[in-house]
């Protein structure tokens, strides 16, 4: 028979697979040669059963490999052939690191040479899949575990065999220019990968640290993506585009980022330069720990770690370069925070990061670094306070009223008829019910009020205070206007911000 009853694919011609986020998972499972032989796909597993792109009904046989590949049940999703080849290009075509050619063989059998090289391959493939922007690769006491973190959630993809663990970070090590007999100091290294499908190019920072049970690797991955986006679409509201466009038109005067690691406050500095390279041009200059993104158009400064160019030194040298605009990756020692207020108090706007967690606390930060209070009034121009939280996937999210425990939560009155929404999961989010991820911004301007207290020693509170009686916006207010209009959800807000 040339197919059978249970092989009947929904029909969704419609489905561009291109803005499907394909589980690597399920996706690697099956031999590139076979998916492409036979113009097949899976996608994610949805309700106890895989779905598995295809562009007709499969026969017998074909229905008989797929279940032994994915060893589950399988429901089949139509799509169109041109959709179909472009998606088995992304998922299979080889990426390459370093100048070195790779290829996913997933579900082939090798060599253990070949097959080191093949997981290796796979990881980075799986990754790029997923959007995933840290590989973890940790040893314990029976495997090698393997870690992807996607939109700031750290999830499983596999487990390795031990005996595979030297091979595999030797490997890497290798690729990343690392010392490979150097197994009990950390280290750091970097990797260039380019997909033939895609023009980006991912660099790829490694580092190396020794554990009880041997090292263990992680791999972030930092792709060209930042010249794409724009202001609004990291989520800025239009109050606060403004309030950011203006602060950052000025000539010059101190706009500074905070937020914890991994808030996203590097993104919305290169963004941030990038449109004021459109916009005005001039002379940029950036110095940074490491080069992330590579900006068109200003000339870019990576810190050494022997120290020989550390942030002040570096800033001290630039002042030389007559810059219009200069960047510095984090203000984190006395010398760096005088010299960047020294440099906006010359005629220069400069762009910075501090760790503080609110907007306000950027003062307070820069005072105990020794920054006089009169020298911080007449510098700072904007403090931006960052967090970020997952995107509701718009294909399936659900919409509810909102309960009275989340009222609560939020503490904002009259939102005991308003409606909410839920992550679901379907085939564009890979089951996740998320897709992305989107940013919350807190934004204190400097006014005249402002720079009076802070030059009178004001401490967070009474700034606080201040910025509420000119209705500025926190980030918990942010949060909850991207509630509402169903951007995330109430359990992502809350676990991001902290209430006040």
């Amino acid at each position: 028979m040339a197919a059978i009853a249970e092989s009947k694919a929904l029909t969704l011609a419609t489905l561009d697979l291109d803005s499907v986020r394909i589980d690597p998972t399920w996706a690697l499972r099956v031999p590139a040669a076979y998916a492409r032989r036979k113009r097949v796909l899976p996608l994610c597993k949805l309700d106890d059963a895989v779905r598995v792109a295809c562009i007709r009904a499969i026969d017998l046989q074909t229905h008989k490999s797929l279940r032994s590949y994915l060893k589950c049940d399988f429901t089949l999703v139509e799509v169109s052939i041109d959709s179909m080849r472009h998606a088995l290009a992304r998922v299979y075509d080889s990426p390459s690191m370093n100048g070195v050619a790779l290829s996913v063989r997933s579900g082939e059998s090798q060599g253990e040479g070949d097959n080191t090289v093949a997981v290796c391959d796979e990881l980075l493939q799986a990754a790029i899949l997923r959007g995933a922007s840290d590989i973890h690769l940790v040893p314990n006491a029976t495997s090698l575990s393997v870690h992807l973190r996607v939109d700031g959630i750290l999830e499983v993809y596999r487990d390795l065999p031990l005996s595979l663990q030297p091979l595999v970070l030797s490997r890497l090590k290798v690729l990343a220019g690392m010392d490979i007999a150097e197994k009990r100091a950390a280290q750091d290294g970097r990797i260039t990968s380019r997909s033939n499908s895609s023009r980006n190019s991912i660099d790829i920072r490694v580092a190396t640290l020794p554990t009880r049970y041997g090292e263990r690797m992680t791999l972030r991955l930092l792709s060209s993506h930042a010249s794409k986006l724009s202001l609004q679409s990291l989520g800025m509201c239009s109050n606060d585009l403004v309030t950011f466009s203006s602060a950052t038109a000025r000539p010059h005067g101190l706009v500074l980022l905070t937020g914890p690691t991994g808030s996203g406050k590097s993104t919305t500095l290169y963004v941030a330069i990038e449109q004021l390279l459109q916009t005005r041009g001039g002379n940029v200059i950036t110095i940074e720990d490491p080069i992330e993104y590579e900006i068109r158009g200003a000339s870019q400064v990576e810190v050494d770690s022997a120290d020989k160019v550390n942030f002040s030194k570096a800033l001290r040298s630039v002042l030389r370069h007559d810059p219009d605009v200069v960047m510095i990756g984090e203000i984190r020692d006395p010398e760096t925070a005088e010299t960047a207020v020294k440099a906006s108090l010359t005629g220069h706007l400069v762009f910075s990061t501090v760790h503080t967690n609110t907007a306000a606390g950027v003062v307070t930060r820069l005072k105990d670094m020794g920054v006089e209070p009169f020298l911080i009034a007449a510098t700072l121009r904007l403090s931006v306070a960052q967090r970020l939280v997952r995107k509701l996937c718009s294909n399936c999210r659900r919409p509810r009223t909102i309960t009275a425990a989340e009222v609560f939560t939020l503490r904002r009155p009259g939102l005991e008829s308003s409606t909410v929404f839920d992550a679901v999961g379907c085939v564009m989010c890979a089951g996740r019910g998320y897709s992305g991820r989107v940013a919350l911004f807190e934004m204190l301007e400097s006014s005249e009020t402002m720079a009076k207290l802070i030059a009178g020693g004001a401490n967070e509170d009474e700034l606080l205070q201040d910025a509420r009686s000119r209705s500025v916006s926190m980030l918990f207010d942010d949060g909850v206007a991207k509630i509402l209009d169903g951007t995330t959800t109430v359990a992502e807000v809350a676990n991001a911000v902290t209430l006040w």
